[in-house]
């Protein structure tokens, strides 16, 4: 049998960067043998004539279907694919196009995050670059253009560095995006790969000064002996250019990897989560935070779980969620105490003895946790389902939706190849009516919480023509298939969607596959 912490979050393995005098003696490495137990309200998502959209199994979600508008591409050199024109023959940025297959490791898409107005658009890959696309201003008021995105800027976040120490890499796979609210004419967000979180200043130059009276156009020091008479500098136009600026650098302070970055609704702090503790940080204050949880045991053979995502409240910057691999979600309340080891709300869903097996703890660890945007409900992804669960109810969710229950026959073979460790994210859409996320066959899901009906969609470059209607797929168990199914043992484990990202304010999504970034909108009659 395969030993389990050899996966237990992949996250399991050993910390990788020089940690600071209060943890430097702590031990990294976890036990071989473990094996757990087991502010703004956005508006509603509406149609054309104000009304909610409906969800439709046979037609997408929302009124109409929905469309391909672009699709991004983010190979070793940042790329936009233009859709208007021919496959055979398209230009990008004046750079050749190469094709999907020839991908490597570090061009994978590994986060993406809408800002707070959905203007902009965030990739992070495993190359610890950051890639930011911008909505098209003139396709704004076009309603079958309006979500069209290009290439803003681009930036390397996190190099790959080595602990001496114990002799480990540290991978500069970008693990988390996450944006701050706009105050001035810059952007700023959060990026982190497995160590340390760095804060980004993204802002436009259009001027330049020139008229020194110390150095010359070139730049270099003037010979004071030369100046005979003071000139006032003055700024020029040029051309636009977007700079990224890192303003903050925070480190050493997480034993174990990063999973999760987390803004606070007082938006003067944030937390960072690891597979053991989570730390709470003062923008302002990067060689000193504050540990807020920690389950770490004294002794190592006994633990049970470990952290796999965490998440402030929206609207109260006191609360906090975070979610373990046991299936568990607890909610903190950081006026109890300063270690917030004791939750305020523990929500557990009792297990059916009847569905017991060998892959249910593994399938039961959540891989992601989110705050609807009202912040009455919290939504979690297993393996398996979405479930939906209301704060004043801690003993069952009120929703479960089957993400790809056809599987739960293939989880021995899933287990063989790993997949069944992949982490799957899941996002509400504006109005919290709409949940989306991924699945394999680069298909990703869609469940309307009113009408209770979903749909499955696909991420392809088959059909990625420009303006293509998205058609609803269906996978086919057993028995005959139709021809417009596909067979569940046809599908392709290795192509994935594990990051998606809804609009705000529209319906807008942008999903990543590998290093592709589709970006679809709902078709308007």
């Amino acid at each position: 049998m395969k030993c389990f912490s050899r996966y237990l979050p992949y996250i399991f393995r050993p910390a990788n960067t020089i940690l600071s005098s209060s943890c430097h003696t702590e031990a990294n490495v976890l036990p071989s043998g473990l094996l757990p137990s087991g502010q703004n309200k956005l508006g509603p998502w509406c149609s054309p004539t104000g009304s909610p959209a409906p969800l439709s199994c046979e037609t997408g979600c929302g009124e109409g279907s929905w469309i391909l508008v672009c699709r991004l591409l983010v190979p070793t050199q940042v790329s936009l694919l233009s859709m208007e024109e021919d496959i055979d023959t398209r230009k990008i940025n004046n750079s050749f196009l190469r094709d999907h297959s020839y991908a490597t490791e570090a061009d994978i898409i590994s986060t993406v995050e809408f800002n707070h107005t959905g203007e902009l658009l965030a990739t992070g890959d495993k190359g610890g670059r950051v890639v930011i696309f911008q909505r098209e201003q003139e396709s704004k008021n076009q309603i079958h253009r309006r979500g069209e995105y290009n290439v803003y800027s681009t930036f390397q976040s996190h190099e790959p560095e080595f602990d001496y120490l114990k002799s480990l890499e540290i991978e500069e796979k970008i693990n988390k995006i996450r944006w701050l609210p706009q105050q001035n004419a810059a952007y700023f967000l959060l990026s982190t790969n497995d160590k340390t979180v760095k804060l980004w200043k993204v802002s436009e130059r259009d001027k330049r000064p020139e008229g020194y009276n110390l150095k010359d156009e070139e730049g270099r020091l003037r010979d004071p002996a030369t100046i005979t008479t003071l000139r006032v500098p003055v700024l020029r136009p040029m051309d636009l250019m977007v700079e990224a600026t890192p303003r903050r650098v925070f480190a050493n302070a997480h034993t174990y990897h990063i999973n999760s970055i987390s803004v606070n609704s007082d938006y003067e702090t944030y937390m960072s989560a690891d597979d053991l503790r989570i730390n709470l940080w003062n923008f302002e204050i990067t060689n000193q935070s504050f540990n807020i949880v920690d389950i770490k045991p004294a002794n190592m053979e006994e633990l049970t779980e470990v952290i796999t995502a965490a998440e402030f409240h929206p609207h109260h910057c006191n609360t906090f969620v975070y979610s373990s691999s046991k299936g568990t979600i607890r909610l903190c309340d950081m006026r109890a105490s300063a270690l917030c080891d004791r939750h305020t709300k523990f929500f557990e869903e009792p297990e059916d003895p009847s569905n017991r097996s060998f892959f249910s703890e593994i399938i039961s660890s959540i891989s992601d946790v989110k705050f609807s945007h009202s912040g009455r409900y919290i939504m979690t992804r297993d393996y398996l389902t979405v479930k939906v669960w209301d704060l004043n109810m801690e003993n069952r969710p009120i929703e479960t939706y089957q993400v790809h229950d056809y599987l739960r026959s293939k989880l021995c073979s899933l287990y063989e190849n790993d997949c069944i460790f992949d982490k799957f994210e899941c996002v509400w859409n504006g109005s919290d009516s709409v949940i989306m996320t991924g699945s394999y066959n680069n298909f990703f899901r869609m469940f309307d919480r009113n009408t209770k009906r979903d749909v499955t969609l696909e991420a392809s470059r088959e059909n990625s023509k420009p303006r293509a209607i998205l058609k609803p797929r269906k996978v086919c168990v057993g028995g005959k298939r139709r021809k417009d199914e596909i067979s569940v043992d046809s599908l392709d484990f290795s192509k994935k969607i594990l990051h998606t990202a809804w609009h705000p304010s529209e319906n807008i999504i942008a999903v990543a596959a590998t290093n592709n970034l589709y970006i679809f909108q709902d078709k308007v009659n």
